[in-house]
């Protein structure tokens, strides 16, 4: 596959070792006293390598590599003993705080105690922005997806109910983020057993960035899963479902 992987130059190199120390993934080594990239897979391309870099020896290119494989990178650099009791792995940009986990709600339709008033979250899994999730986090396994525009939120006062009530949410904006979602989705897709696909966009132009994503995502994969598409307006009426 092509994707964003980081290049070394070997004569810029100087073995400082800050480049091994920045990486969240373990995918650097300091070899014969220059920085090697251990394994494609390992890296995650978002670059935190980068500032650390005092020659500049580091860059972004885009090429063929393998895919990058979270759980794997985590389990290499974590020590032996600890690599089964990590129950659900961090995301590639080593955040503590947008690790993966399952939201339980009793009752998704009736309030939580916990919940401003008196409205109920039915926000099942974390993180969401589609580029975050990692591919097999146990939340996709047999999962409802509701793949959401990020303004659909803002538009659609009754998303929660409507629309996120025991589904796993996958949001993002095909306007700003770089390159589409095709990808990532069809990965999702390939390697856990979906059970239905909404997609929610807004009625502009560019939104269906989201919804081609979907349908090309789908074909791709290659398995027959029932989806739909539904359209908001700006100022938040369901106009085509």
């Amino acid at each position: 596959m092509t994707r964003k992987i980081i290049s070394i130059d070997d004569a810029l190199c100087n073995g400082c070792g800050l480049c091994v120390s920045a990486c969240h993934e373990g995918a650097l080594q300091l070899v014969n006293g220059k920085a090697k990239l251990v394994s494609d897979s390992y890296c995650d391309g978002l670059g935190a390598c980068l500032p650390e870099c005092p020659t500049g020896a580091i860059k972004i290119e885009e090429r063929d590599a393998a895919a990058f494989d979270e759980a794997a990178a985590i389990a290499a650099k974590m020590p032996t003993e600890k690599r089964e009791a990590r129950a659900t792995p961090p995301l590639a940009c080593g955040c503590p705080g947008t690790m993966a986990k399952r939201i339980e709600h009793p009752d998704a339709a009736v309030p939580t105690p916990a919940a401003a008033d008196g409205l109920a979250s039915a926000l099942t899994n974390w993180p969401v922005q589609i580029k975050l999730v990692p591919v097999n986090a146990p939340y996709l396994k047999n999962a409802a997806l509701l793949v959401a525009a990020d303004c659909t939120a803002f538009a659609y006062a009754d998303i929660h109910r409507r629309f996120m009530t025991h589904k796993v949410t996958l949001i993002g904006c095909p306007k700003l983020d770089e390159g589409d979602y095709t990808e990532k989705l069809t990965a999702i897709l390939e390697a856990n057993d979906i059970r239905s696909v909404t997609v929610l966009r807004m009625e502009v132009p560019c939104c269906g960035g989201i919804a081609n994503a979907v349908k090309q995502a789908l074909t791709a994969s290659g398995k027959m899963i029932p989806w739909r598409v539904v359209t908001i307006s700006t100022d938040g009426v369901v106009l085509e479902e």
